[in-house]
């Protein structure tokens, strides 16, 4: 027995007289709220309009939700069509379920339409709010902990994850955290895009591009670590190879949009600039100077003029 470890909670479902409250659910829809607040707060600071980014989430968010899902059924269709099983469970969302790769894929989707539909380019909309979806995922993947589901190999590490459901083919014991170790490599990731935003400005889709492939390269070893069934291709995960491949071509993006496309969009809404207050007010400051030091033609006639006279009435 563990001196030290991660304890799981006893139920991931707590009742409110009839109405069910899971903790699965709610890490979804607080991770959506903060990926949203601070969407929004990025926005704005790009010179977009408050609201536009939870305008483009009503339909990024559905999207989402449905891809991740459908992902996931997709790439664990005999959890739910196989001899046995209850094809109905399929539509279960809050008993876990939602693959990355299908939630962003669709959800992209979404926020094209929604973008659209506002007037905004989809690149700078995605490049505002990459930061919070890293960190809705790292508050998502919690959700994760109060299912007792996706754990990595048996460990006596003193964070070891101790799972207590023999629900589900689930064998008790000690084991790798992987839901923790998603969840900090999360909230790396979207203070690494954060920095390099701020650092090098990042525009046109590279920053979003960032957290796709940060996030990438962290699940291809914590992938590793898990014990649940997966499909396998040449005795890799699927998901492995699904990194992989989306890695590269976020890598490629980045290199091909550097050089196309260089610098940040200078408007990202119809009717605003961004920086537009900035440069108003150094317009106004250089007009003031420019008063104060230099004097229009006509005023310059006008002096001479009472320059002239004045010389008469002395001679």
């Amino acid at each position: 027995m563990n001196l030290a470890y991660i304890p799981s909670p006893s139920h991931g479902v707590l009742y409110l007289g009839p109405i069910p409250l899971r903790g699965y659910a709610f890490c979804i829809i607080i991770g959506v709220f903060v990926a949203v607040w601070f969407g929004n707060k990025r926005w704005i600071a790009r010179g977009g309009q408050s609201g536009t980014v939870a305008d483009i989430a009503v339909w990024a968010v559905p999207f989402g939700l449905v891809g991740g899902r459908l992902y996931h059924v997709i790439t664990d269709y005999e959890l739910y069509f196989s001899e046995g099983r209850d094809w109905v469970d399929a539509f279960k969302v809050w008993e876990g379920g939602l693959g990355i790769w299908g939630a962003i894929a669709l959800g992209a989707l979404g926020a094209w339409i929604g973008a659209r539909r506002r007037g905004v380019p989809m690149p700078a909309y995605a490049d505002a709010v990459a930061p919070g979806i890293a960190f809705a995922q790292a508050i998502g993947r919690w959700g994760n902990w109060f299912n007792q589901e996706l754990y990595g190999h048996e460990t006596h590490l003193p964070w070891a994850l101790h799972i207590t459901s023999a629900e589900g083919g689930r064998v008790p014991g000690y084991y790798h955290p992987t839901f923790l170790y998603e969840s900090l490599w999360c909230i790396g990731v979207g203070l690494l895009v954060i920095w390099a935003d701020r650092r090098f400005r990042l525009g046109h889709g590279r920053a979003f591009a960032l957290y796709v492939a940060a996030y990438c390269a962290g699940r291809g070893w914590i992938e590793y670590l898990r014990v649940d069934d997966a499909h396998h291709i040449l005795g890799i995960r699927l998901n492995v190879w699904t990194a992989l491949v989306v890695f590269v071509l976020a890598v490629v993006y980045m290199v091909v949009s550097a050089k196309k496309r260089p610098g940040r969009e200078a408007v990202v809404e119809p009717g605003v600039s961004a920086g537009s207050a900035e440069g108003t007010e150094a317009a106004v400051e250089g007009e003031g100077k420019a008063g104060a030091s230099e004097k229009s033609p006509k005023d310059e006639v006008d002096d001479e003029a009472e320059d002239e006279a004045a010389s008469a009435k002395k001679s």
